[in-house]
């Protein structure tokens, strides 16, 4: 399997293959390539939509340039806790954020914040840092927190100093599935009701009764198993040898 960037010939042949329909793990198959590589790239670069085979190697070599250029600022990045490869990460947190997009995070600011706060040890960081991670504006963070904050994944304390800190935590998940439990309770009764307004037996009827009674089957399906999951949420880890317990 080939390594290293991908060239500008891969690039059209992605381009192609989006245009045509294909799925990202049948490009990546005719590439050679594994399925995140297309994945990631494709979303960081105008997603499926406006991916452009010129305008993405253009843009990499900009990313890669400003990345060469902030290397002498980058001390921070540097000294990862726990030992860990500054490339390595870097190269996680972008394909992890490629994900979060597809799952549903079509901002990509706010799938970066999210990656920052689900990466960082403690589970948390404040405007400033996660500002001082992403090279962004405060206003930048503000809006993707809010963002993050309505769709209960994400909740403001204080820490000893009195800095609102943005947390992550476990039982965040489980909250998130049961949120999305009600949702689909609601259009479970949204399609029945109108079942009931356009007539029983009526082709429109039973398709909505048939909606109706597959999202039921799902929703009760998802609550079971978060309920009978939950406990996984919280098993500790293991303390690693060396290293800090929080981000440097």
């Amino acid at each position: 399997m080939p390594g290293g960037r991908l060239t500008q010939q891969e690039r059209q042949q992605i381009a192609l293959g989006v245009a045509d329909g294909l799925a990202y793990a049948e490009i990546a198959r005719r590439l050679d390539r594994p399925t995140s590589t297309v994945t990631r790239e494709v979303m960081r670069n105008g997603g499926p939509s406006g991916y452009r085979a010129d305008q993405a190697h253009r843009a990499t070599e900009r990313r890669a340039r400003r990345r060469r250029a902030a290397a002498p600022r980058g001390a921070d990045r540097a000294a990862l806790p726990h030992g860990r490869d500054p490339e390595a990460v870097a190269e996680y947190e972008e394909q992890f954020t490629a994900v979060m997009m597809q799952s549903g995070l079509s901002n990509k600011m706010t799938a970066r914040v999210m990656v920052c706060l689900l990466t960082a040890d403690s589970g948390s960081m404040t405007a400033a840092e996660l500002v001082r991670r992403l090279q962004v504006s405060p206003a930048s963070i503000s809006k993707s927190i809010a963002f993050l904050e309505g769709q209960a994944l994400v909740r403001r304390e204080r820490d000893e100093g009195r800095r609102e800190r943005y947390v992550i935590d476990e039982n965040l998940w489980y909250q998130s599935m049961i949120a999305s439990v009600r949702s689909l309770n609601q259009q479970v009764d949204i399609a029945r009701q109108g079942a009931g307004v356009l007539g029983p037996g009526t082709p429109a009827a039973v398709r909505l009764e048939n909606v109706a009674r597959f999202l039921d089957f799902v929703a009760e399906s998802l609550a079971r198993a978060a309920e009978q999951a939950r406990d996984i949420l919280y098993v500790a880890a293991e303390a690693p040898s060396g290293g800090t317990d929080d981000e440097a």
